[in-house]
């Protein structure tokens, strides 16, 4: 059923939700300079934040690009810190919603799955298909080239329209998926 609560907004703007999408960001990341940069004045910067979402002045900063080689060669786009705590923010209030939709056997980025369950769930099927590895089986590894960048966001949007009913939340989605830079007070406030 679809979301139909107008506190959502509030939610996400939340100190609590701001603090616990802060520890999750930084989970495992600590010891970089702009997150200790960040974590020096925590609650001024959290409260910045708040106050740019209820003001509905916020806007992601330009993306950070650089190129890694794990073997194969990627251009990687990172987003500052501020805007990963953000992303947070949203995903401790949308995930609750969006997550039943999701296929049983995707494991990227859910909570409880991950690398160790995806090989685990693969060692479940390669067992079944190979009759206990009796019979020899081949594995096709792939990636999707520029995955996000190629699929149609109007479609990814008009399914999470369905669910999610809130304005302001929907707008904030609009904005980070696409990284729109128009004139703040007017895409906020522009009609759907």
């Amino acid at each position: 059923m679809p979301q139909d609560k107008e506190d959502l907004f509030h939610k996400l703007c939340s100190m609590k939700n701001l603090y616990s999408a802060f520890k999750k960001a930084k989970k495992g990341k600590g010891k970089k300079q702009d997150i200790i940069d960040f974590e020096k004045n925590l609650k001024k910067n959290l409260e910045t934040l708040r106050i740019e979402l209820l003001l509905k002045s916020y806007f992601p900063r330009p993306l950070c690009n650089f190129v890694i080689r794990d073997p194969k060669t990627r251009k990687v786009s990172k987003s500052e810190f501020r805007d990963r705590v953000i992303h947070h923010a949203l995903c401790n209030i949308i995930c609750p919603i969006l997550e039943k939709n999701f296929i049983y056997d995707s494991y990227a980025n859910r909570k409880g799955k991950g690398t160790i369950k995806a090989v685990e769930r693969f060692e479940y099927f390669k067992k079944k298909v190979s009759r206990n590895n009796t019979i020899k089986c081949f594995i096709l590894k792939c990636d999707i080239k520029k995955y996000f960048e190629n699929i149609n966001h109007n479609i990814l949007f008009g399914i999470i329209k369905k669910k999610i009913k809130d304005q302001n939340i929907l707008r904030l989605i609009e904005i980070i998926i696409t990284g729109r830079e128009r004139e703040r007070e007017k895409y906020w406030n522009a009609s759907w």
